[in-house]
């Protein structure tokens, strides 16, 4: 009998592990949910080289947290940024992996960002007023006050060497030469009404360098926050792909 199957979720840029917190708890008790801060987010260490902040340290840190749960048997979901870490570290195709769920992910090549979008990240940094707008922009449905509030800490939480280390390096990574090494069942989420990453850059930059048979799956009236906008939906599919595995 194979080992239970536990999901990773793996968050958004200036987000952190809590934005599963709702799509866990729709999941259980059939199946587990764990979503670490990732380095520079939330609750994380920050560390003080910005090295650590790569595509790949992302993965390393992954890799470190699923052996020290001692977890067999495992799916990574990767939402946004996590998307791309996701992928990074499938690629290495560590023991466990059971298949790879992508929501709105970064694609493997670099993210289709423009500098004029970069330099106006970079100085919204530690501006709640700034905050605000990028909440607005990446969510479509109506959220509970505690939720936007959460959404809100998780910006004003993240590091500044985190924040622009994404924007000017991570972001720009090339890592679709890798992607034939991922070997795994996968599957893709986007949001219809996503201003960040519309489901057309899925297609075409994510999509057709995954294994045969992957799916591009997209919710009608979510944006880019799909664990936030699309809690039911987002378990739904989760729990259908966990199925077919």
């Amino acid at each position: 009998m194979p080992a239970p199957l536990t999901f990773i979720g793996l968050h958004y840029w200036a987000g952190s592990g809590r934005e599963f917190q709702q799509v866990a708890g729709l999941l259980a008790p059939e199946y587990t949910l764990l979503a670490p801060d990732l380095t520079g987010f939330g609750e994380a260490a920050p560390p003080t080289i910005i090295s650590d902040y790569s595509v790949d340290a992302y993965a390393d840190q992954v890799a470190h947290f699923i052996a020290e749960k001692g977890i067999e048997r495992y799916v990574l979901v990767g939402h946004s940024m996590g998307g791309k870490i996701a992928l990074a570290l499938a690629a290495r195709q560590p023991s466990g992996l059971a298949g790879v769920a992508l929501l709105s992910p970064s694609p493997p090549s670099p993210e289709p960002m423009t500098d004029e979008d970069r330099m106006a990240s970079m100085r919204a940094y530690g501006k709640l007023a700034e905050a605000e707008k990028t909440l607005q922009k990446i969510t479509a449905r109506p959220l509970p006050e505690a939720i936007r509030q959460q959404i809100l800490l998780d910006n004003m939480q993240s590091t500044r060497l985190a924040w622009d280390a994404w924007l000017l390096h991570g972001s720009r990574e090339d890592i679709s030469a890798r992607m034939v090494l991922v070997e795994v069942p996968c599957t893709i989420l986007a949001g219809d009404q996503d201003n960040v990453m519309s489901p057309s850059v899925h297609g075409l930059e994510t999509l057709p360098l995954l294994p045969t048979g992957t799916h591009l799956e997209i919710i009608s009236g979510a944006g880019h926050l799909l664990p936030y906008d699309a809690p039911e939906e987002v378990a739904s599919l989760l729990r259908a792909f966990a199925d077919k595995l």
